[in-house]
């Protein structure tokens, strides 16, 4: 990968010339949300650049749809396609290196540098997309094995169609924020004595708040109703990925979920790192998940074993008092299941997918203590201290909290990361 001649770009970003990761921005000078790319600590601002007369030589895949990056969201771009996705980050990153062969346009050309490149800490960033439908998946093995163990024991703790197909549920979109949102610990019906009967709830905030950490992917193309995505094909409706926090209130969960699964105790508020980092980004890093003994359907049979991302993710927790402790490091690499086996699944019954579905992993961990994705494993379900700087513990989230989620795989130089995916816990509303 090239080196880029724009300042700020150091080895150790995850912005680095090999990501050009798509996000949604407004600025001082502009502030309605629009189009723009990460690259060290600057973005480029796409609306501005789309105003530059050789634009529509640079981007020939973008004849007559420059508009887009005008667009407060990314969805007319995502569904253009990915061949279209490709073109363009291939031509952004020409622009950007070091030796481009375009200086006039953007390098050399100081006023037009001066609107197009900004510090990424001077512009607001939104959600990048408008999300229509919200599907959370369960292709965590190690997760869901260690919480299925946890209260049914190792010898059921996976369910009996857990390794036959990609176990889901269709959750919602209208609680999705981006990072750095606040999010208010919620209410529901909770047990307080769990030994009483009969079971008597109460109507509380969340004891047991808790984290989720997982991957998510963004559909660019959709498929028609009735009709199915093959597995062969999904990789192509796959517009690109954000780190995922599902924030889930364990208590609240315990109560409700039986038997339909779970409702309040999640659909509170789901947090998205702002970049998505475009499918062709991470293609390098594929690895191979965590093994399936049992034959698959064909449906779901990809014919290749790197099917998912080796992503090097780290869990942040700080205090109210601002003490900051590492809790987990972990890889998406111990999914079982792929996101093109999502997609294949999802449809498998001619359910339809559109531009900026959402997709998520579920809990992805490891196998050992120290690669757990939620305070619900870490903590052993609530019965074991979370250590952390400045003397303190948790078991599971307090008003005050800060968690922080990043990603990032790649050599120095060349790293392809997310940024941060962060939330704050607010108290509870009154009742």
């Amino acid at each position: 990968m090239a080196s880029t001649w724009v300042p700020g770009v150091s080895a150790e970003t995850p912005f680095s010339l090999a990501n050009i990761p798509f996000g949604i921005i407004s600025s001082p000078a502009d502030p309605a949300p629009h189009a723009a790319v990460a690259i060290g600590s600057r973005v480029l601002d796409l609306k501005v650049l789309s105003s530059h007369p050789a634009f529509a030589s640079l981007f020939p895949a973008l004849k007559d749809c420059a508009h887009v990056f005008s667009q407060p969201t990314l969805n007319e771009f995502a569904a253009l396609g990915r061949p279209v996705h490709r073109d363009v980050r291939r031509a952004i990153q020409g622009l950007l290196a070091a030796e481009t062969a375009h200086p006039d346009v953007l390098r050399d050309n100081a006023e037009l540098r001066g609107k197009a490149l900004l510090p990424r800490t001077g512009v607001q960033m939104h959600l990048p997309m408008s999300i229509g439908d919200y599907t959370d998946f369960y292709a965590g093995f190690h997760h869901a094995y260690t919480v299925g163990a946890m209260f049914r024991g190792p010898q059921a703790a996976l369910q009996p169609n857990y390794t036959h197909l990609p176990v889901g549920y269709h959750g919602r979109a209208s609680s999705i924020v981006v990072s750095g949102k606040s999010i208010r610990r919620p209410v529901g019906q909770i047990i307080l004595d769990p030994t009483a009967e009969p079971k008597q709830p109460t109507t509380a905030p969340s004891r047991q708040l808790d984290i989720e950490l997982e991957l998510g992917c963004f559909i660019a193309t959709p498929n028609e109703m009735e009709s199915q995505i093959k597995v062969a094909d999904a990789e192509d409706h796959i517009f690109g990925y954000v780190l995922l926090n599902d924030w889930s209130a364990r208590d609240i969960q315990k109560w409700e979920y039986v038997p339909l699964g779970p409702f309040n105790g999640k659909n509170f508020a789901t947090t998205i790192s702002p970049w998505v980092v475009l499918a062709d980004a991470l293609e390098p890093f594929r690895t191979r998940g965590v093994d399936n003994w049992t034959p698959l359907q064909a449906y779901l049979n990809e014919g290749k074993e790197e099917n998912v991302f080796d992503i090097e993710l780290q869990v942040e927790l700080k205090t109210p008092q601002e003490d900051v402790t590492l809790i987990s490091m972990t890889s998406s690499k111990y999914l079982m299941w792929s996101f093109p086996q999502m997609i294949a699944h999802h449809t498998l019954g001619g359910c339809p997918l559109r531009t900026g579905d959402l997709l998520g992993s579920g809990t992805i961990s490891g196998p050992s203590p120290s690669e757990k994705g939620s305070f619900l494993e870490l903590s052993d379900g609530g019965r074991k201290d979370i250590l952390l700087y400045g003397m303190d513990v948790r078991r599971f989230l307090k008003d005050g909290d800060t968690v922080t989620i990043t990603g990032i795989c790649g050599k120095p130089g060349e790293r392809v990361g997310f940024g941060e995916c962060v939330g704050r816990i607010q108290g509870a509303a009154p009742l």
